[in-house]
């Protein structure tokens, strides 16, 4: 089996065992543990936690002592074992305790899988810019097939997607130490803890254009969690009056044209770019994530459901529009001493505090709005389409940047 396929095996198992469980298990949670938005948002927020230490240790240990692609490989071993115990798991002590193990070793996985299939490709001699997009799509496609396995076998409010989950990580664990190895390179560049963290990059606060591109970058990491957390609950939501509709048989699978759209809006973001620039472009995200959540608050599985499937397509625009700009405008920002550092801060802004900010925010908003057990889903959703709003007016305000179409110049092929 040649080397382009293996790792795209890798890849496709990577996010498949994240797929099985990241938009499905918000309700599981509610539907069948009885969780209350509060203790399912703090649930979801564990990956925030995890995402502010985690990916840098773990960074610095395939940097320094221990092949990347063992590290990478037990990591999934552990985490299969914990994602079989969470299945197990019915009190909210234990599921978040188990959860926050959980997210403490597979969110470093997400930028090892980076380091191994880079790693590879380049001891192979593949050119890394031309030959990894087309694998690493397939990751992409790991997550939907995994949201469709277990939304057709019926899974999406039981235990089983932790099981599923569990299988595909132990596999990936194992298959991953039969990788090529990549050995640490032993050497000081760029590997002090402070640096792999993102804290060298905190001079960058003393630009106020950049300290207001980073708070922004957290308020936007909330809104995604949002939706991660409480699409599919609000879906199961309507199981007593539209039984038979198809959003309420097969929440996963109308979920899952989001993960559809990312990868088309991908395609478009260089020409949005070279036309609109980055400020425009990550405006258009952030007014697409009002769109998003208010669609949710009018659309229904029966009448509405077009508004559902518009809000999916929406989504991919919401997501890519700020996160792959916002990555861009670090890069053409930062000093190339530090560019590494940057990125690693725009990371825990957004998939750090963002997403804990989210989580637990978003829990709060959910219970407010649930009296004797009924939610009022279109307030909250109304809510969260109100906040975006907010952000996005408040960055069209405060967030001054020119466009420079020179800087853009190379990101552009």
């Amino acid at each position: 089996m040649g080397i382009k396929m293996r790792l795209t095996i890798m890849n496709f198992l990577q996010f498949f065992v994240w797929g099985s469980w990241l938009i499905s298990l918000g309700g599981y949670m509610i539907v069948t543990l009885k969780f209350t938005g509060g203790q399912v948002g703090s649930i979801y927020a564990t990956m925030g936690i995890a995402s502010l230490f985690m990916p840098a240790l773990m960074g610095i240990i395939a940097d320094k002592w221990v092949n990347a692609e063992r590290v990478f490989g037990m990591s999934h071993v552990i985490g299969a074992i914990l994602l079989f115990f969470a299945a197990q798991a019915t009190d909210f002590s234990s599921m978040y305790i188990i959860m926050l193990l959980i997210s403490m070793f597979y969110m470093p996985t997400i930028a090892l899988d980076n380091t191994v299939s880079y790693s590879v490709l380049e001891q192979k001699g593949y050119n890394i810019i031309k030959d990894f997009p087309p694998i690493r799509v397939w990751g992409t496609i790991g997550f939907i097939t995994a949201m469709w396995v277990i939304d057709f076998a019926q899974w999406t409010v039981s235990p089983m997607q932790l099981y599923v989950s569990s299988v595909a990580s132990l596999i990936l664990g194992v298959y991953s130490f039969t990788m090529p190895k990549c050995r640490p390179e032993n050497s000081s560049k760029g590997g002090s803890f402070l640096t792999a963290l993102g804290l060298d990059a905190f001079v960058l606060f003393k630009q106020r254009k950049m300290t207001i591109f980073f708070i922004f970058s957290m308020l936007l990491g909330a809104s995604l969690q949002i939706t991660n957390t409480f699409g599919e609950p609000f879906l199961h939501d309507f199981a007593a009056e539209f039984a038979d509709s198809f959003a309420v048989k097969h929440p996963g699978i109308l979920m899952s044209i989001s993960q559809m759209s990312e990868t088309l809006f991908i395609l478009v973001i260089p020409f949005f770019l070279r036309k609109f620039g980055i400020k425009k472009v990550m405006l258009l995200s952030m007014f697409a994530w009002v769109l998003r959540f208010g669609l949710f608050g009018l659309g229904d599985p029966d009448t509405g459901l077009w508004l559902l499937i518009l809000s999916m397509i929406i989504y991919g625009m919401a997501f890519d529009f700020f996160n792959i700009s916002g990555s861009l405008f670090v890069e053409t920002e930062a000093s190339p001493k530090i560019r590494a550092s940057a990125q690693g801060l725009f990371m825990i802004m957004t998939n750090g505090f963002g997403a804990f900010m989210g989580g637990m925010g978003s829990g709060w908003i959910v219970d407010h709005f649930t009296v004797n057990g009924v939610k009022d889903w279109q307030s909250i959703w109304f809510t969260f389409a109100a906040y975006s709003l907010v952000v996005g007016i408040a960055f069209m305000i405060f967030f001054k940047y020119k466009h420079n179409s020179k800087a853009m110049e190379k990101f552009q092929h």
